[in-house]
């Protein structure tokens, strides 16, 4: 028998163009760094999908996905860049795209993993529709999408309230 080992805290996955922009900061004002897994696709190499999966040698994205594959809770972090989220994690989405053909097996041991999202720009709220690529994306690979946490990024130091709410639907979903 092969048991997987799942550790406990989440993994989170930034995706900023700044390693110290407000959704890193954010990010650091969540969680203490010894409670999570952070990984910043900035150092990553992640080509951009192709149908044909020709990746350049240095490609590390299975290298991330070997990290999503022992978590189970997955938060996604990144600042809305004109109304959608960056380009960065927009690529790494579009990755996943490799799940539903050359790494089908992948794809469905996602079943059952939990995600989140930790989004910060500009405006007062989310923009409509922005959490649906990550709500979606979830849903078709079975897992279960919990919660949005937005802030306004002259706002990066979250109320008490908000963080302690977000993080105890983590912490509860263990």
């Amino acid at each position: 028998m092969n048991l997987v080992f799942m550790p406990t805290k989440p993994l989170i996955i930034l995706g900023s163009a700044r390693k110290s922009g407000d959704t890193a900061k954010l990010v650091t004002s969540l969680f203490r760094k010894e409670d999570i897994t952070l990984i910043d696709l900035l150092d990553y190499n992640i080509s951009p999908y192709d149908y044909d999966a020709r990746y350049a040698k240095d490609d590390t994205f299975m290298e991330v996905v070997e990290l999503m594959m022992k978590h189970q809770q997955i938060v996604f972090a990144t600042p809305v860049y004109w109304y959608a989220m960056s380009g960065l994690m927009k690529n790494f989405f579009d990755r996943l795209t490799d799940f539903v053909t050359t790494e089908k097996p992948i794809g469905r041991s996602m079943n059952g993993k939990q995600t989140f999202l930790v989004a910060i720009g500009a405006e007062e709220t989310l923009p409509l529709g922005f959490e649906e690529p990550f709500r979606l994306t979830s849903s078709y690979f079975d897992m279960e999408f919990i919660a949005t946490l937005y802030c306004k990024s002259s706002e990066t130091n979250v109320e008490s309230i908000i963080k302690d709410t977000f993080i105890a639907r983590i912490l509860s979903s263990t």
